[in-house]
């Protein structure tokens, strides 16, 4: 699938980066730990977040410590951060929101 592979500027970082405090770009990457209230809710929460990656055909790396999610997001074949990113990133919130909350 070929898909715009521009990578995202400064400004549009940092906006994304304002909206969504709980991101920090490291290492190239996006990165977000989520805590969930529950072993189990952390893996629903990857589960939904499985979904939505291959639904997109965009797959984060996903480290499970416990009750604890890292996600860590960059577009490889574009060599950066893109707006494929921050849309998963952005999705995952609402996901891990929908999760905490039924928890």
């Amino acid at each position: 699938m070929a898909y715009d592979k521009t990578q995202l500027s400064a400004a549009e970082l940092e906006r994304f980066l304002a909206e969504h405090t709980g991101w920090k770009q490291e290492g190239g990457m996006l990165r977000r730990t989520y805590e969930a209230p529950s072993f189990l809710a952390g893996i629903e929460f990857v589960n939904r977040v499985a979904r939505a990656a291959e639904a997109a055909d965009h797959h984060p790396d996903i480290d499970i410590r416990w009750r604890k999610v890292t996600l860590a997001l960059v577009t490889h074949d574009a060599g950066g951060l893109t707006w494929r990113d921050t849309k998963l990133a952005a999705e995952a919130d609402t996901l891990f929101a929908q999760v905490a909350s039924a928890s």
